[in-house]
């Protein structure tokens, strides 16, 4: 296995190339500006330069991988296109490439609410509708995927346990990155998350499970 990150420098993606380094599967880390990434990003981990918004970067970057895990995300701002063309068009280029590639399985982060148009989040430029359009447009890809929609991000990590749900079924609530990061690359092993859609918040009132019963039971 090789793993091809988008969105590595992020707060989440960051955290997703180090816990596949931890796991000793190398990592091919997409970002845009090498000097900012390698203080950001393990030693251990392969930087490539490229863009999800130039696809012809992608296929060069994705070289030899063969799974994805995109952790990509529009930051605020006033650009009102921002949503669209990150959360969507670079996701559907980088599922487009990893189709042409046969990547073998593709992680997607997106959100919990992404089917709740009047959620107060569609007010910084429709960003869940967009991250909804780019989870259709993997799944009819025909690529092998998992969507994980994390509940509102923590930076620091805690003790609770992942609460793992369906589609559409978990509507609040919380979760440090590092679990989400967690998932994603248990998901990588994992037959029972393959085509599924799962909800990530994390309780500490939830009974701990293996990642095997969380995503059996989506």
């Amino acid at each position: 296995m090789k793993a091809f990150v988008a969105g590595a420098t992020g707060e989440t993606g960051r955290r997703i190339v180090q816990e596949l380094v931890a796991r000793n599967i190398p990592v091919r880390a997409l970002v845009r500006d090498i000097e900012v990434a390698r203080a950001i990003l393990p030693p251990d981990a392969e930087l490539v330069v490229g863009d999800v918004l130039n696809p012809q970067s992608l296929t060069t970057a994705l070289g030899d991988s063969t799974v994805v895990l995109c952790a990509t995300g529009a930051k605020p701002s006033f650009d009102f296109t921002g949503p669209y063309k990150v959360d969507f068009e670079g996701t559907k280029n980088l599922v487009d490439v990893a189709k042409a590639k046969g990547i073998e399985n593709f992680i997607l982060v997106t959100s919990l609410c992404v089917s709740q148009f009047f959620h107060p989040l569609n007010l910084f430029w429709l960003i869940l509708l967009w991250k909804k359009q780019a989870e259709e447009y993997l799944q009819k890809s025909g690529l092998t995927y998992t969507i994980v929609r994390p509940g509102g991000l923590k930076n620091e990590d805690n003790t609770d346990a992942i609460v793992m749900q369906g589609a559409d079924t978990l509507f609040d609530g919380s979760i440090p990155r590092q679990k989400v990061a967690q998932v994603c690359v248990e998901a990588l092993f994992e037959l029972s998350a393959r085509n599924k859609i799962v909800e990530i918040v994390a309780k500490p009132q939830a009974s701990a499970k293996s990642f095997g019963e969380l995503f059996q039971q989506c």
